[in-house]
């Protein structure tokens, strides 16, 4: 029978104990990782746990800290979690908005539609405040000041927004009353002081290198083509969004996914120009492989347009044409660009929203049920909803609009703050990339 802990010592008895079961927990946390390679979370809410319960209770509990938190090393080495985190290499610090090891003359001037989006101005606002800590940029928040400064009043902000303002390091510029959600597109003629048209104004006036927006899509594309124009040799921009593949690391770009219904064959080998060179500059891929969305692999399937877009694809020898992509394939990770007409392209990416949720039902529904299966569903929640998300498009911030004459992100309408920060960092990388540059190059080839 043990003896009962010595108030004197408290670290005689329970530390024993400790020794005694430290293999034992080291292998079941082992074996648990091993048959579940998703859950990470669980190592890291638990060395957190094991965290403060040795700052209140000393050294009783010391032994058993190290023990998990050595534990939820050696696992997450092993491991590597099962989610495409856009943000994973930018989530570094907390505090407020102003980071030393961000050189200001680095910070490249981005403009934000503030009122554009399902959650402004306040989360688009959180939104760029927390890109301003992590992104070496400058923020020209446009909007209606009044709303945005009760909107950064009620959110607790108004502090971080003094302080980049201070810093010079976020612009309020003033706007008339924005283009709603339910508008035309073409309502941008007759609300010319509309945050979105004063926000492209000021990329078409070299005061921003580029713009992003979570508001109406239509409006922003009506805006850039009025306001920018188009790119020489481009017929109609595309919007090209980002899926995920088998591979976190590793995006697909697919175009169009909503701006040209009705395309002709002339327009899906632009399509396949402009996102040669997106992936090539943004996604950093030496040479990107093009696909066209198709019902067969052989080049003899498919309807009268990816007929004919395939024989122009084959003839490009300005990118490499991997061939026809069918629907199975758009996520395996062996295509870098799948091109498309704008109708197929956006049924895509809403099948694609809402496979995240429509699994995670399935999932939930065929976990085992009474104490085993609580159990199981404890630890696998968190790792199911980030599973979710990462299927989930609208977790992947934004939308580059390809083929006018700037560079323009759009944003989905229920961007949040973790958005915001992603698509920014896609508009930095964009106008940091030297992508203009590139696309000034294909307009001397164009044909």
């Amino acid at each position: 029978m043990p003896l009962p802990p010595n108030e004197n010592h408290p670290s005689s008895a329970y530390g024993s104990r400790s020794k005694a079961n430290r293999p034992r927990a080291i292998r079941r946390l082992v074996i648990w990782y091993r048959r579940n390679a998703a859950v990470t979370s669980l190592v890291d809410t638990a060395t957190n746990s094991a965290s403060a319960a040795g700052n209140v209770a000393g050294s009783v509990v010391s032994s058993a800290g190290s023990v998990v938190s050595s534990a939820g090393y050696m696992a997450g080495s092993m491991l590597q979690p099962l989610v495409f985190d856009p943000l994973r290499r930018l989530q570094g610090g907390e505090g407020g908005v102003l980071d030393t090891s961000i050189e200001d003359s680095d910070r490249l001037w981005i403009a934000v539609d503030g009122m554009g989006g399902d959650h402004a101005p306040g989360l688009i606002l959180d939104g760029c405040l927390q890109a301003l800590q992590r992104l070496p940029i400058r923020i020209k928040f446009v909007g209606e000041l009044e709303k945005v400064i009760k909107a950064a009043k009620e959110m607790g902000l108004e502090e971080l927004l003094t302080e980049a303002r201070d810093a010079g390091y976020l612009e309020l510029v003033a706007s008339g009353p924005s283009v709603g959600m339910d508008e035309e597109a073409t309502v941008v003629r007759k609300k010319r002081d509309a945050s979105i048209n004063v926000a492209m104004n000021l990329v078409k006036e070299g005061e921003a290198l580029a713009v992003y927006s979570a508001g109406n899509s239509g409006a922003l594309m009506a805006s850039a083509i009025f306001r920018l124009g188009r790119l020489v040799g481009i017929d109609r921009p595309a919007i090209g969004a980002l899926f995920p593949t088998k591979d976190p690391g590793q995006p697909v770009l697919v175009l169009d996914v909503g701006a040209n219904m009705d395309c002709k064959p002339s327009y899906l080998h632009q399509f396949a120009l402009l996102g040669n060179i997106y992936s090539r500059d943004v996604l950093q891929i030496t040479e990107p492989r093009i696909g066209l969305l198709n019902i067969g692999e052989e080049s003899c399937k498919g309807n009268e347009l990816s007929l004919r877009t395939y024989e122009l694809l084959a003839e490009e020898d300005r990118f490499k044409f991997a061939g026809n992509c069918e629907g199975r394939d758009v996520l395996s990770g062996e295509f870098d660009v799948v091109v498309c007409d704008g109708f197929t392209g956006n049924v895509l990416l809403k099948f694609l929203e809402s496979v995240g949720s429509v699994l995670l039902d399935v999932l939930r529904a065929e976990l085992p049920r009474g104490r085993r299966g609580k159990v199981g569903s404890a630890f696998l929640r968190s790792n199911l909803k980030r599973i979710k998300k990462r299927l989930d498009h609208a977790e992947h911030g934004g939308a580059l609009l390809l083929g006018v004459n700037g560079i323009c992100v759009i944003g989905h309408g229920s961007s949040k703050a973790l958005s915001v920060v992603s698509a920014l960092r896609l508009a930095h990388s964009a106008a940091s990339h030297g992508v203009m540059d590139d696309l000034a190059q294909l307009e001397n080839t164009a044909a």
